[in-house]
């Protein structure tokens, strides 16, 4: 059954994010997670791997990618994530991590890496995104900006399509319900 992309009516607002400002959220990220004295960052690829290679450089901590996804090339297909690149299982026994992901839309990713972590024998798992919607649940323990506008990250705003840049279609349509409200 295909789904169609992320609901973005509930939305309130637009917040664009530049390179700048995701340098500062992951600085202010690293800070709050230097307190954990974590061994390990692991990030949710796609787009958490951009927060986590930065902060995983910031605190010079080993970092692994996961990946678990509703998505198929770049179209929701699935209610639920499906794993795609499991935990690396050795390295993460006996270790403190911090998962990280880019944005808490619903909170279930990064659930169910935690959950995994600890069945694999994690020692401490924190969660941490740069951004959060109030209605993620479960929460991450770590947030640097909590919002419920649409969150465009300078990563996603353009694709490149047919030899040119053009603003991602699932974006375009969000803006555009934004600014009819």
């Amino acid at each position: 059954m295909e789904i169609k992309s992320y609901d973005y009516t509930h939305r309130k607002g637009i917040k664009e994010v530049t390179w700048e400002d995701f340098g500062n959220l992951a600085r202010r990220l690293s800070e709050s997670l230097a307190k954990e004295e974590i061994d390990m960052v692991i990030g949710i690829a796609r787009a958490g791997l951009f927060p986590a290679t930065a902060v995983s450089c910031m605190l010079r901590e080993e970092m692994y990618p996961v990946r678990l996804t509703r998505r198929y090339i770049d179209q929701v297909v699935r209610k639920t994530p499906e794993w795609k690149v499991p935990l690396p299982y050795t390295e993460v026994q006996g270790k403190s991590l911090a998962i990280i992901d880019e944005i808490a839309d619903s909170g279930i990713t990064l659930g169910m890496v935690k959950k995994d972590a600890l069945d694999h024998g994690a020692r401490h798992v924190i969660t941490a995104s740069l951004v959060s919607h109030t209605w993620a649940d479960p929460k991450p323990d770590y947030v640097v900006l909590e919002t419920d506008e649409l969150v465009i990250f300078p990563w996603d705003y353009t694709v490149y399509k047919d030899g040119k840049w053009i603003i991602h279609p699932e974006y375009e349509e969000a803006i555009r319900l934004q600014e009819e409200k």
